[in-house]
């Protein structure tokens, strides 16, 4: 065994409760000891999380836009998980076998050593399970109505709830794993390896380990991805709160071979394979649903190619001004990758990506109006291979990488065409003028159901009558946070006298119940407590 599959296989053979029943059947702590492998319990991990009910939740959430916005060939969060879980598995496989290549070579058995392969070994390794188990986690955390329900949902709780953590998708998920969910047993959470809890921190700090730091003391270019700029609210997006960090300091500590603040490698693997995913299976469903217009991706693609110097040369207020004319929104992307990733980022590249993604979406995939038929679908489905195939191709494994990237990345050039790819989600499907009002339907509802349970628990008389699981929960929270305070009160935003802690506990309990609805559930229970 590597020491990393080592120190997650003590791990989990010092668990006393460790079990799952599947098909009537029962593995527990003994089965696996008595097997010996790592492979098991990662295997383990990975069924853990596909019998969970959070997971089942997602089929009924949000990707990118309602599912009744444009039919039902839309993606959701559960179809999405298992695309980015399948393209992990390739990305992981092959890194794998490039460490096997490895290992040959030091054993003797091979010629040649794999460069490759020398580096995954020496961060710990690349586990196509463990990979896999990330994915299918990865959006656990989703609250109903996806990214809208967690912008939604943070400001609520940050300026109407008293819970500066606020709420965060990511956090959310690894709460899931490590404290909501639950096999019925009596610990938390669903006992993962260090391993799998690992792969699942896409941003490995809290949100306060931000706050103060502004971009005069550390450049946005050099910020890791997904912090941010706000030094007042600290870290735009952070893989947990405060109560779980503990954890997430315990799985880490199972990879002294990555540095602080950095990915593993298998959640390198699924973070790249979630971008994948949502650059080019999303594309499928807006295709099929005839939300992208080829005249309008053209107009756009063509305008910028055409006039590339010139827009170069018109001053940034300009083209804010007129950001919904053909060419200026590139231009603006173009600027924005610049001044964040400079590190990778080559106005060159830009062109060349534009042109492929020009040429492969709005000369050809929408040049026809899909209809359905044998020839649209192949047309589809060519255009997602082909896509999969090139990107997943087009992996750099780094020892040292830059501080905005992770040790598994795209090349410059697929960097560059992911991010074109990702501009046409945002600027054709997600700014789409009639996606506003059902938007802020979906965030009233929300919003109401947040306040609404606060309101009941507010309520001396009523309150017992809430939800048992939100009741339990704060109590939970409550108990941890007053610990929190005695043992690591550095963990702890803003004021955390007792009555300020209870009120963060009861915040908490609301979110984790809110956040866990489906979409029709939130409908509902939103109808409930209106009286319609």
């Amino acid at each position: 065994m590597t020491e990393r599959t080592t120190r997650a296989h003590a791990e989990f053979e010092s668990s006393q409760h460790a079990a799952l029943n599947v098909d009537g059947g029962s593995l527990d702590a003994n089965d696996v000891e008595a097997s010996g492998s790592a492979a098991d319990e990662f295997r383990i991990d990975l069924e853990r999380i596909r019998f969970s009910s959070y997971f089942a939740r997602l089929s009924d959430v949000t990707q990118v836009v309602p599912q009744s916005g444009v039919g039902p060939v839309m993606h959701n969060r559960l179809t999405h998980s298992l695309k980015v879980s399948a393209v992990a598995r390739v990305i992981a496989a092959n890194l794998a076998g490039a460490e096997a290549r490895h290992r040959a070579f030091v054993r003797g058995e091979a010629r040649e050593d794999d460069a490759t392969g020398a580096i995954v070994a020496k961060l710990g390794g690349c586990d196509t399970v463990i990979a896999q188990s990330a994915a299918h986690a990865h959006d656990l955390g989703h609250p109903p109505f996806g990214h809208l329900g967690e912008r939604v949902l943070d400001r609520v709780a940050r300026e109407k709830l008293g819970l500066p953590e606020g709420f965060e998708g990511n956090a959310q998920s690894f709460r899931i794993l490590v404290q909501l969910d639950t096999l019925g047993r009596d610990f938390p959470g669903l006992n993962l390896t260090a391993a799998t809890r690992a792969a699942t921190l896409k941003y490995p700090w809290t949100r306060a380990k931000w706050i103060g730091v502004s971009a005069d003391d550390i450049p946005v270019s050099e910020r890791p991805r997904g912090v941010g700029l706000d030094p007042a609210t600290g870290a735009e997006k952070f893989s947990v709160y405060a109560l779980d960090k503990a954890s997430m300091d315990q799985a880490l500590a199972a990879f002294p071979g990555i540095g602080e603040g950095r990915q593993t490698v298998e959640c390198a693997v699924m973070d790249l394979a979630d971008d994948i995913a949502y650059a080019v299976h999303d594309l499928d469903d807006f295709a099929r649903a005839g939300v992208l217009q080829q005249a309008a991706v053209a107009a756009e693609f063509r305008t910028w190619l055409a006039g590339s110097r010139e827009f170069a040369d018109e001053a940034t207020p300009s083209l804010e001004m007129r950001r919904r004319n053909p060419g200026a929104s590139l231009e603006l992307l173009w600027r924005r990758l610049h001044m964040k990733d400079d590190w990778i980022a080559d106005r060159d590249a830009f062109i060349v990506a534009v042109q492929r993604v020009s040429d492969d979406l709005g000369e050809s995939l929408l040049a026809t109006p899909y209809d359905g038929g044998i020839d649209s679908e192949r047309a589809m489905s060519g255009f997602t291979r082909r896509w999969i195939e090139h990107l997943r191709t087009s992996i750099v494994v780094e020892e040292r990488p830059h501080i905005r990237s992770g040790h598994v990345r795209l090349d410059r050039q697929a960097w560059h065409e992911v991010m074109v790819l990702k501009f046409v989600h945002a600027h054709f499907v997600l700014e789409r003028p009639e996606l506003a009002l059902p938007q802020r339907g979906m965030a009233k509802v929300i919003t109401d159901l947040a306040l609404g349970f606060d309101d009941w628990l507010s309520d001396p008389e009523d309150a017992p009558r809430a939800p048992r699981r939100i009741i339990e929960w704060a109590e939970e929270v409550t108990e941890e946070s007053f610990r929190a305070r005695g043992e690591h009160p550095e963990l702890l935003l803003g004021d955390t006298s007792d009555a300020a802690l209870r009120r963060q506990g009861r915040s908490r309990a609301i979110l984790d119940y809110v956040s866990s609805l489906s979409d029709q559930q939130a409908i509902a229970t939103h109808q409930t407590f209106i009286g319609a």
